[in-house]
């Protein structure tokens, strides 16, 4: 029996249509089950670019576009418009499959074609072609197919790149604009992760394309979950403000402000709308940025879902913070030639060895990040005089002077074999940014501001000129899950006086919120202005179960009861999309992963897929970050496991660093159980962790 599913950015349409067009929308999704293609106007599509594009009719004077099957009942809804415009829309879009994420993509092939056609008629500047140092291998091994390929060959600066966005499939544009921000294919592949596909691609099968897009294709059972959808699409609540946010969003603020609260309470969502209000008022450009390509493509969502005025859309841009530095970078320089992290690591070891002195590769890349990047220092007395809080390790001054020595040798090797690393690009950025009069951005909004690095914050700084309204922070210090701490007046950001806090969760039950705050009670944890961060006052006035323990004699018998909680989550009606198992390893979670497969239950890792598909969802507690599961299962909480050892200083080492790294896992466990909704369960087998010990 034929039924029709719908394309995600129709369902972003659906709200901005005439209320008797979605009504009638509705109708069509009612009748279709039943009705013959006959009677629904089902049709062909005279000139169309895919031949599987038909027209359906929605009334007198509107078209929906349906990509039909060739094989199968499974019909995709992709656009409704004007009766012209619906046609025109058909003409000018293909449908193709990308070769490396095996999903189904939408470009517009007329103004692609139109573009490269002024672009290879246009005389060639002085410096060519920009991916004229990317091997064809490489960008098709990325996804990029022979029609954008050929594009991207006659690509001369990066702005027709960015005006490309609009037409080109968002998969292969995202990896363009990669290489173009100076990554390499290697470091791109890494960011797509998990949508790579390990199997070939047949790019002839769109009905297998359409099956395995569940981030774009959307399954509806009826007009009535379409309509609840379009009432609530993928989660409204991320987008609703309450009074107290909203006094957040619309306030007026003389220089930086932040907003804090804890897990739940709605920090990002205000981000979000504060983009939107910041973007309503300013001429100039508001950069929404983070610190990973994850969180900033979460980010491009909410923004996506959140604003429909596509002027206030225009001065909007979604970026993560290293992608800002190397286009600074990139538009001075040219693309930088990264130095890969083995290679680094080799260059200290060389060091250490050349110059024989007492320290460890590790320590000197530390000291080199957390003390002369962090505080700037570029002399050797500047180094003698620098602070050295919280690296807990005391050096006398003939000692400091072999770490200088040490130092100045990496930077040395740096510019003689002419490499970068993340950090100098943001260096040199961050130098170009602060000679700028003209700063590319009117206002910066900052979500997960925890986990920013110092020398991330003074590139924001340069980026955006002081005054009303600059810049905008959301985060949670007792949600840091790396090891920076920063100083916001050291690094130019002053907050004093404008910070708000949040203390409604809206996403964890009371039950538990509780039980994972007793896992940090008694931190003391920094609020990045000077003094100690408090989470008293954070409330959930949502009810529900308390959180269920279990400890096991044999990693075997905790991993079956996983599995059997599993079980009894989707036997009383959990999606297995609905349900997230975290653990402190990849070790852990390989093994929970198999425990699964063997029971029969769908599975996904997060380490290889970020899709949402209708799979229990296996990740480390890094992963969890930014997720939500209606029921969370966090497995092996043994004391041999959280903390992690490696992840933890020796005490005859560093003291001081030992003490860190404890709270740092202690956050790292306490955003993990608060991924959970519903129900939350903690196991382990052996001793269980001491972080949990007083709540079991």
């Amino acid at each position: 029996m034929p039924s029709l599913a719908i394309d995600r950015d129709f369902l972003l349409d659906l709200g901005k249509l005439e209320k008797p067009v979605q009504e009638r929308v509705s109708e069509v999704f009612e009748k279709f089950e039943s009705a013959t293609h006959a009677g629904l106007h089902l049709e062909r599509i005279q000139n169309a670019r895919n031949e599987r594009f038909r027209s359906i009719r929605i009334n007198q004077f509107w078209r929906g576009i349906v990509l039909a099957p060739e094989s199968g009942d499974t019909y995709v809804l992709l656009k409704v418009l004007p009766h012209d415009d619906a046609y025109d829309w058909a003409k000018r879009r293909a449908i193709s499959v990308n070769r490396a994420t095996g999903g189904i993509e939408i470009r517009d092939e007329a103004a692609l074609d139109e573009s490269l056609s002024t672009m290879t008629a246009a005389s060639p500047p002085a410096g060519g072609p920009i991916f004229k140092d990317v091997a064809d291998k490489d960008l098709t091994q990325l996804g990029v197919d022979e029609k954008t390929l050929t594009f991207a060959r006659a690509l001369t600066d990066v702005t027709q790149l960015e005006a490309a966005q609009a037409f080109l499939p968002a998969i292969q544009w995202e990896v363009l604009y990669g290489l173009a921000a100076g990554m390499t294919p290697e470091e791109v592949w890494s960011d797509l992760g998990a949508a790579i596909l390990d199997e070939p691609v047949d790019t002839d099968d769109i009905d297998a394309a359409v099956r395995r897009s569940r981030d774009r294709v959307v399954l509806v059972d009826g007009p009535d979950e379409l309509m609840a959808m379009f009432a609530n699409p993928f989660a409204l609540w991320r987008i609703y403000l309450h009074p107290t946010q909203q006094s957040v969003v619309d306030a007026t603020f003389r220089g930086p402000a932040r907003v804090t609260g804890g897990p739940g309470t709605g920090k990002t969502v205000v981000a979000l709308h504060r983009a939107q209000r910041l973007a309503q008022r300013a001429e100039g450009k508001v950069l929404v940025t983070t610190f990973t390509s994850t969180l900033a493509d979460s980010l491009q969502t909410g923004v996506t879902l959140l604003v429909e005025d596509s002027s206030v859309m225009s001065r909007i841009v979604v970026q993560h913070v290293d992608r800002v530095a190397h286009r600074v970078f990139r538009d001075r320089h040219g693309a930088p030639r990264l130095l890969a992290s083995t290679d680094e690591k080799q260059m200290w070891r060389g060091i250490v060895d050349s110059l024989e002195v007492p320290f460890s590769p590790t320590f000197l890349a530390e000291e080199w990040r957390q003390v002369v990047l962090a505080q700037r220092v570029s002399t050797a007395s500047e180094y003698l005089a620098a602070k050295r809080t919280g690296r807990g390790r005391r050096l006398g001054s003939n000692q400091k002077a072999q770490v200088w020595q040490a130092i100045w040798e990496f930077e040395t090797a740096l510019t003689t074999r002419g490499v970068w690393t993340h950090e100098t690009v943001r260096r040199e950025a961050t130098a170009l940014l602060e000679s700028r009069t003209d700063k590319p951005y009117r206002h910066i909004v900052v979500d997960e501001a925890q986990d920013l690095s110092p020398d991330q914050w003074r590139l924001l700084r340069a980026a955006v000129p002081e005054g009303q309204d600059d810049l905008f922070l959301a985060g949670d210090t007792h949600q840091r899950i790396y090891d920076n701490h920063v100083s916001l007046r050291e690094v130019g950001v002053s907050v004093t006086g404008r910070s708000s806090r949040l203390s409604v969760n809206y996403r964890t039950s009371a039950e538990i919120l509780a039980w994972s705050l007793g896992v940090i009670r008694g931190e003391q944890i920094d609020d990045m202005d000077g003094g100690l961060d408090s989470i008293a006052g954070c409330r959930s006035d949502i009810h529900g179960d308390a959180p269920s323990t279990a400890g096991f004699s044999t990693r075997d018998l905790e991993l079956g009861h996983v599995v059997e909680a599993v079980k009894g989550w989707i036997d009383s009606d959990v999606a297995p999309s609905e349900i997230g198992i975290a653990a402190r390893s990849k070790r852990h979670c390989d093994k929970v992963e198999e425990a699964l497969r063997k029971a029969g239950i769908p599975v996904r890792a997060l380490a290889k897929s970020t899709a949402a598909t209708e799979a229990v969802s296996v990740g480390t507690m890094h992963r969890m970050k930014g997720l939500e599961f209606r029921c969370l299962a966090v497995a092996a909480v043994s004391d041999n496991a959280v903390p992690e050892p490696s992840a933890v200083t020796a005490t005859d080492d560093d003291q001081q660093t030992h003490d860190r790294d404890l709270q740092r896992e202690r956050c790292l466990l306490f955003v993990a159980c608060t991924r959970a909704r519903e129900q939350l369960l903690v196991t382990w087998h052996g001793e269980p962790s001491r972080f949990i010990v007083p709540l079991v």
